[in-house]
């Protein structure tokens, strides 16, 4: 039996190689992107739900921009609070600046997906940015930097939606590392012509894109999935491309407890199991993987069995592991968490573990 777990090990750890060295190695150890300054009509795309706070703070950097052709579409999708008033203020402040109110629907009761749809419809543009109005871009340059790899062919564009960095707070670099993990990968097969999701906080896409496969009405039922689903229908090899530059990103802020952290996380990892086939499959085979590089030599290693070559083999894989997501890290500019790799990484294994249980036993809260 231990040999069998032996042989299993070797297995998986040659697994790990090809995910973190040759699959995402195609994001991690790549080249900048090349891109040219454009100037075509853009509509940034913000979908709120009692978020008077953050619009009151974010809007004005998005109205800010640097770019000399672009409205702002904020959706107010029913909220309680004063969301709507600031917006409104804002309206009068800012010429380029759109509003569209959402009444409670019965069918579409705290539907995202409805708010965004009567958004999509309402821009003037045809090529679309969306960010979330707990958002606000790094840079002046966010809009420019983000069109800029729109092209005739490449109609959607993946962005990297980072955190805010909270000093010596350990729950923060666990969420940086999750997010720098997660971005890796999906720009990583995007490169490899695979593209499987996006995150709502930093995308854009052109608005045939979305009447191509009639908006989200496929997973209008499932409540989240607004980005993913939707990137995982409408993407392929020639219609996506990925932008990293620094400018380009966006920020949020981060939970500050690991309770709602982990419901955050329960509430995205959903919409998973609503991929393509070829993308559930790929994903789980790297997460199995994940889990069993830690258990298997923890049993190896308890019954002393072939101890020098399972410690050899921990040594080479957490080697090509951290020199794939240290290069990534330097990219989304993230490298800080990096120092804490081994100890994050067992964090966010055994919390992916967690949160498939309580998932497999009841249904995480979705949309405001």
């Amino acid at each position: 039996m231990l040999l069998f777990f032996f042989c299993l090990f070797i297995v998986v750890v040659f697994i790990q190689f090809i995910y973190y060295v040759i699959l995402f190695g195609k994001f991690s150890f790549s080249q900048s992107l090349n891109s040219s300054q454009k100037n075509i009509p853009i509509s940034v795309i913000v979908c709120a739900k009692n978020e008077q706070e953050n619009a009151r703070q974010f809007i004005p950097l998005l109205a800010q921009q640097n770019y000399s052709n672009f409205e702002i579409v904020l959706i107010d999708d029913a909220s309680s609070d004063e969301t709507l008033e600031i917006f409104e203020g804002f309206e009068k402040q800012y010429s380029n600046i759109k509003i569209v109110k959402v009444e409670n629907n019965e069918a579409f009761w705290g539907n995202k997906k409805f708010a965004l749809t009567l958004g999509i419809k309402a821009a003037k543009n045809e090529y679309l940015l969306f960010t979330d109005a707990d958002c606000y871009p790094s840079s002046q340059n966010w809009i420019q930097e983000m069109s800029s790899q729109f092209t005739q062919q490449k109609t959607i564009v993946l962005g990297y939606g980072a955190y805010e960095k909270i000093k010596n707070s350990f729950l923060n670099k666990i969420i940086r590392f999750e997010t720098l993990l997660t971005a890796t990968q999906y720009f990583a097969w995007t490169k490899l012509g695979k593209p499987y999701m996006g995150v709502g906080r930093n995308m854009g896409y052109k608005r045939e894109e979305f009447f191509k496969t009639n908006g989200f009405i496929e997973h209008m039922k499932i409540r989240s999935g607004d980005d993913d689903l939707f990137i995982n229908q409408a993407s392929h090899s020639k219609n996506t491309t990925i932008c990293f530059s620094q400018n380009s990103f966006t920020l949020s802020k981060p939970k500050t407890s690991f309770k709602e952290w982990f419901i955050q996380k329960r509430r995205h990892v959903t919409t998973a199991k609503h991929y393509k086939s070829f993308d559930r499959i790929q994903l789980a085979l790297f997460y199995l993987s994940q889990l069993l590089v830690l258990v298997l030599p923890i049993l190896l290693l308890s019954f002393l069995y072939q101890w020098i070559t399972v410690l050899s083999l921990i040594v080479l894989r957490y080697a090509f592991s951290w020199i794939s997501l240290g290069y990534a890290s330097g990219k989304l500019k993230e490298k800080d968490v990096m120092y804490w790799f081994p100890i994050l990484e067992f964090v966010v294994i055994f919390t992916q573990l967690n949160i498939f249980i309580s998932n497999f036993f009841s249904k995480p809260i979705n949309w405001k």
